[in-house]
């Protein structure tokens, strides 16, 4: 028995909850990665994992092996990087999960430079607004915008967002122009936006001094996805508080406005997250060191409203 091959394919079973899953992230016939599982059953002379046809579940005796194989792992993964040129140059896949937006505007037009720096790594990029489960993705990072709720996450923060709130002329020509943010309280209309995973609105704060305004607000429409946020606004629907850098060329070309010029509309951070149970192998030490000094020095993530 090829004892740390079971243990990778038990893993990983327990990790996404499927066999057919972990048999295409690891590279292998499920009917291959079954027999290992079988074979350290049989091994340890107990049962590690419930199948039915719906779902596969880890037994008790299953989830305190799955502990201790997985940091065992970790340790020969850790062991071998620390004597293979890889640990000198680093190499292999990578696979990271980002918002359009900020792959659009920042990541990939930096990239040529971490190609440069890191020839032998290449990168999975997915363009997501979505929650990501990086186990049973197999993804080894996210970059997103906000706090990071899962306590079982390690995140890292690389930058923030500062915020505008702006409306289409065509809303001011209807609406008029708000002069106080409980405005949108009785006479003019917000557009919010709402998490994927939990479902909430994002925040919709105003501050003048020691004056904070926080706005339930009577929206027209609430989305889950950046550009329909964006979209929304353009036709009209209402006033939206979005990064400065979503809407600087709709600001440019007049068919966005400021509004509330006088209030701060707040801002918020952004991490670099991973699993801590995921390696952190040499090729995501230094994307996540390329990218927080990304961040850091870019203008994107620094401008303030004009």
């Amino acid at each position: 028995m090829d004892q740390l091959a079971a243990m990778r394919a038990f893993t990983r079973v327990v990790e996404t909850g499927s066999f057919t899953r972990s048999a295409d992230l690891l590279r292998m016939p499920k009917a291959t990665l079954t027999k290992h599982v079988q074979t350290l059953e049989a091994h340890l002379q107990t049962r590690l994992l419930n199948r039915t046809t719906r779902r596969v579940t880890v037994t008790p005796d299953g989830a305190a092996y799955y502990e201790r194989a997985l940091a065992i792992l970790h340790d020969i993964d850790e062991l071998d990087g620390s004597l293979s040129s890889a640990q000198a140059v680093p190499r292999g896949k990578l696979r990271i999960d980002i918002s359009p937006s900020l792959a659009t505007r920042l990541l990939m037009p930096a990239l040529p430079d971490f190609i440069d720096r890191y020839p032998d790594i290449t990168l999975d990029v997915g363009c997501t607004d979505r929650p990501v489960d990086l186990l049973s993705e197999n993804v080894d990072c996210v970059i997103r915008v906000g706090e990071i709720q899962d306590p079982n996450l390690v995140a890292r923060r690389i930058g923030v967002l500062r915020f505008i709130s702006v409306a289409s002329p065509g809303y001011i020509t209807r609406y008029g122009a708000p002069q106080h943010p409980l405005d949108f309280e009785e006479t003019h209309k917000l557009i919010r936006y709402f998490s994927a995973q939990s479902g909430r609105y994002h925040p919709f704060d105003f501050t003048r001094g020691d004056e904070v305004v926080e706005l339930s607000g009577r929206y027209s429409v609430a989305t889950n996805d950046g550009n329909a946020y964006i979209a929304a606004a353009l036709a009209g629907l209402g006033a939206i508080m979005s990064p400065v850098f979503q809407v600087e060329e709709h600001l440019a070309s007049g068919a966005l406005v400021p509004i509330l010029t006088e209030w701060e509309a707040g801002e918020m951070p952004i991490h670099v997250v991973y699993p801590p149970s995921r390696h952190l192998t040499s090729r995501l030490r230094v994307f996540v060191d390329w990218v927080a000094e990304l961040f850091a020095r870019s203008e994107v993530t620094r401008r303030r409203a004009a």
